[in-house]
């Protein structure tokens, strides 16, 4: 291998240069045409925009409801918790841990799993499967 025959690994393709004259095959009008909305600077339209009918997405119906209020938990269950090196657990445990890669509104403890160890557990909401296995193997829940 020499300086002389290294090539790019990738072809690259040049830039289209506009408005340059008549010889470049882009000059005058600069592949935009005659008048009209798309050959105006600033012109063209925005998108969904249908000509003035009015666009699909107001045409349909709207459906269902989005509560603005809910609480989004992240789920953790009892075989995440196993891999988990603190005595007491939290959100901010698990996330420095990288168990979990949010908080969100906090975490729920999901019974998926059996726990191997003993801990105390501090989260926003327990299932009652879980807070029994949890607690069967000697450790502590408490509702933050």
């Amino acid at each position: 291998m020499k300086l002389d025959n290294l090539t790019p690994s990738a072809e690259r393709k040049q830039r289209k240069r506009v408005g340059r004259g008549i010889g470049s095959g882009l000059g005058k009008t600069s592949g935009k045409g005659h008048k009209g909305q798309k050959a105006r600077s600033g012109g063209g339209v925005r998108r969904g925009f249908e000509g003035g009918q009015t666009p699909l997405y107001r045409r349909l119906p709207k459906r269902g409801f989005k509560n603005i209020f809910a609480k989004e938990y992240v789920e953790v269950t009892l075989t995440m918790l196993n891999k988990s090196k603190a005595e007491e657990v939290t959100a901010e445990t698990l996330l420095s841990e990288g168990i979990i890669s949010k908080v969100k509104d906090g975490i729920v403890i999901l019974a998926t799993g059996n726990l191997d160890k003993k801990l105390t557990v501090k989260a926003k909401r327990f299932t009652k499967n879980a807070k029994e296995k949890i607690e069967a193997v000697g450790g502590k829940t408490e509702v933050i």
